[in-house]
């Protein structure tokens, strides 16, 4: 049943647009546009991203991740590689990014294959998190059912009495992916809804197809 007062919530977008000719024939140089005026602008954790994967039966799932690179090889995220999205993961490596930069009134869709990032990568950047956060990585068993938070507490307690006089190594069940696009979808707000989308789609022989989608 539709609910007026939710209904009734609508913004018109009107601050830039984004044209065929004005975007750059590589997407990751686009997204490196697009994202430094994120990061030198208001948006508050510009790196936050939806991380959407499939269970084994096909059900969508969802969340929010955060990116900590891109380059040409695609986009770094880190998580426990035990837990719901690394199972799910594990049996269908096709994803999907969502970046939504609401005070840009933006939107990028990444739409690709994951694999683990090289445990070099992993090593280097668990290492350079604060040690409550190494700790945490350890002393999570991400997605298992706990039956109240201070089994968590209890755990990092032990933990922190543990590493107080040496360095914890990052666990095996934690660390990189690397999502690399097949497909990336620019997404400007327009006035009446009748938004700029621009599609970047991977060919066979390794360039992309630049095409714009109707709103």
């Amino acid at each position: 049943m539709l609910n007026q007062k939710i209904a009734d919530l609508r913004k018109d977008y009107i601050m830039a647009s984004l044209d065929e000719k004005d975007v750059d024939q590589d997407p990751l140089q686009q997204f490196g546009r697009w994202w430094n005026d994120a990061t030198s602008g208001e948006v508050e954790e510009a790196n936050a991203m939806t991380l959407a994967t499939s269970t084994p039966e096909g059900h969508p799932s969802a969340r929010i991740v955060l990116l900590k690179s891109f380059d040409k090889d695609g986009f770094l995220f880190f998580t426990n590689y035990e837990s719901q999205k690394g199972q799910e993961l594990a049996e269908n490596p096709n994803v999907c990014l969502l970046f939504f930069w609401r005070e840009l009134e933006r939107q990028v869709r990444i739409v690709g294959t994951v694999s683990k990032a090289p445990a070099s990568v992993s090593d280097e950047y668990y290492n350079s998190r604060p040690i409550g956060s190494r700790i945490g990585a350890i002393a999570s068993h991400q997605s298992r059912v706990i039956a109240d938070r201070t089994v968590l507490q209890e755990e990092v307690d032990k933990l922190t009495a543990e590493y107080a006089d040496k360095t914890p190594e990052r666990p095996a069940y934690w660390g990189g992916y690397l999502v690399k696009p097949t497909a990336l979808e620019f997404w400007q707000g327009r006035s009446s809804r009748l938004h700029d989308r621009i599609r970047y789609v991977l060919q066979g022989d390794g360039s992309w197809k630049i095409e714009r989608l109707a709103p």
